[in-house]
């Protein structure tokens, strides 16, 4: 196929599908105009029961998709093509009985559809997805160069598929580890190779409003204590003019609070780059900010389950845990000290520790504090 200028667009569109907000609707958009087409459609993930699966459809009305990915799936007769075939749905069932057919009454006849194209691609082990261009019954049927037109786009979808795959599954993995880091209270700050702020977590926006002697300034994040800044400034100098090749050492530093209150504590670390890592606004390293003050919300029912307590020992273990002494705990839980004490000696006896401190630490160190 000679590549013109709206095969190109349309090869551009494919792989600039990943990085849109709603995957591939330029692509869709086009590939609908370039066939005279009434819809296009691609399924992403078939849909199976208890799981509608991901259609991204283009000029579909909303009612027909839900009936199809609610039940008239099982009826498609394109689900059991191999990958990479294109064959008209005319070509696969009898006209006759297509007609006759449920899938055709409820999801094609009321909005005037009646003939498709399609072919499906297969990531191995992750994903199956499907193409669909739709026409109307007295539209042009589909001829061998609308299939040449699919064949010819088939490993450039499949290949933009497997980034978009790739790009979700980092993206899960990222959140998770965000969450992880929000939940331990511990408040982000990612740099770029100039020092200047890409983002912040949830945590470290907290931290930044509730001290007004941490701001970000015209894209640089300020302590306004003057031998503090200086510090923060040496310790970011050195860790951003690290090389590549040398370990990414993390250096601590303490911000004083300036009310009462425990001061913050603060951790730089240079972000390893990867080998192909180039251009500007690179993440390169990250600020861990702490306030001792900040207490971690645990769900009681996780270290319910976790270490066997009732409710009420799991609600003590977490005051303790927070820094509270047995007596603050007890008023705060409405109990008796002499209750308090026996529940605690219920704790230490599941938990197998002795002391308060052992206490605090085993929780505090335990997967509840990811919850």
């Amino acid at each position: 196929m000679r590549l013109d200028n709206e095969f190109s667009e349309l090869l551009g569109s494919i792989y600039q599908g990943p990085l849109e907000e709603r995957p591939w609707q330029s692509f869709l958009a086009l590939i609908k105009t370039r066939m005279q087409a009434d819809t296009s459609t691609l399924v992403l993930k078939r849909p199976s029961s208890g799981d509608p699966g991901v259609l991204l459809v283009d000029g579909g009305r909303t009612e027909t998709v839900s009936s199809y990915q609610h039940g008239m799936f099982a009826l498609d007769p394109f689900a059991n093509m191999k990958p990479g075939d294109v064959c008209t749905l005319l070509e696969l069932v009898d006209e006759q009985e297509y007609r006759a057919s449920e899938l055709y009454k409820t999801c094609m006849e009321p909005v005037g559809m009646y003939d498709s194209l399609g072919m499906d691609m297969v990531v191995p082990e992750e994903l199956e997805a499907g193409l669909r261009v739709t026409r109307g019954e007295h539209a042009n049927r589909f001829t061998q160069q609308d299939k040449n037109l699919f064949k010819a786009i088939y490993p450039h979808l499949e290949r933009s598929i497997r980034i978009h795959v790739k790009m979700n599954r980092v993206e899960t993995e990222r959140s998770v580890y965000a969450g992880a880091i929000e939940q331990m209270a511990l408040g982000s700050i990612i740099l770029d190779e100039n020092g200047r702020v890409l983002s912040c977590n949830h945590m470290a926006q907290q931290i930044l409003a509730e001290h007004e002697h941490l701001s970000i300034a015209r894209g640089i994040f300020q302590i306004a204590d003057k031998e503090r800044s200086e510090e923060l400034k040496r310790i970011l100098d050195e860790a951003l003019n690290t090389s590549a090749d040398e370990p990414a050492i993390a250096t601590a530093m303490r911000i004083p609070r300036r009310k009462a209150g425990s001061d913050l504590g603060a951790l730089v670390r240079r972000i390893p780059a990867s080998e192909w890592s180039e251009g500007q606004s690179v993440p390169s390293v990250a600020i861990f900010i702490s306030d001792p003050d900040l207490n971690v919300e645990t769900p009681v029912q996780v270290i319910t389950r976790l270490f066997g307590f009732t409710p009420t020992e799991a609600l003590l273990a977490l005051r303790l845990a927070n820094g509270d002494s047995l007596d603050e705990a007890a008023e705060q839980l409405n109990i008796s000290r002499n209750t308090a004490r026996t529940h605690l000696r219920a704790v230490f006896t599941k938990t197998g520790v002795s002391r308060q401190t052992l206490l605090v630490r085993l929780i505090l160190k335990s997967v509840a504090t990811l919850a």
